[in-house]
């Protein structure tokens, strides 16, 4: 009778091992499975006049001052209206100025598009380069900034129109699409 009880005993616990094995298997595949669904009815956050600073862990990646936001309720995501003294950092060093009459943002990746008329100008550039486009798109894993519409570029009272342009921020690299127009180089 004793040796009957230890076999139960025994299956019991095995099967009891085996639940719990199963169970945490389980448990271990469906976690992370994204984030729990917005509860309904929350309005998204509305902010007028501010400004917005985001970080890549503790390097700056860009910032914006604005007349008008509006972010997802779960903060994730937004656009900006009014983009005025706006800057992109590189090496969390300011690098660029941005002026936008929209930009659509992604908060978990940083990523951003500026839309509308856009202006751009190098921070500290002696030659007083900028850029004039309707569509900026900034990649913060890659560190690239593309103006894929058609861009002008002004130096010195001069003006090169631009199909494309895709700058580097890691490489410090640019590259440019097809030109249009004629520049003096000294």
């Amino acid at each position: 009778m004793t040796r009957r009880k230890r076999i139960w005993y025994k299956r019991i616990a095995i099967l009891s091992g085996a639940l719990l094995l199963t169970w945490v298997i389980v448990e271990m595949a469906l976690a992370g499975r994204g984030t729990p669904p917005i509860p309904p009815g929350q309005p998204p956050v509305e902010l007028h006049g501010g400004h917005v600073l985001n970080n890549h862990i503790s390097t700056r990646s860009w910032t914006f001052d604005y007349d008008r936001a509006r972010l997802s309720p779960d903060g994730m995501s937004g656009s900006v209206d009014g983009v005025r003294n706006g800057v992109v950092f590189r090496k969390g060093k300011p690098y660029l100025r941005i002026s936008a009459a929209h930009v659509s943002l992604n908060l978990a990746s940083l990523d951003f598009t500026a839309a509308g008329k856009v202006h751009i100008e190098r921070i500290g550039d002696p030659e007083n380069r900028a850029f004039d486009t309707d569509l900026v798109v900034w990649t913060n894993d890659a560190k690239v900034l593309r103006m894929d519409h058609p861009s002008y570029v002004h130096s010195g009272g001069q003006t090169l129109r631009v199909d494309k342009i895709s700058v580097n921020f890691d490489d410090n690299s640019i590259h440019l699409g097809k030109l249009n127009g004629s520049v003096d180089i000294h």
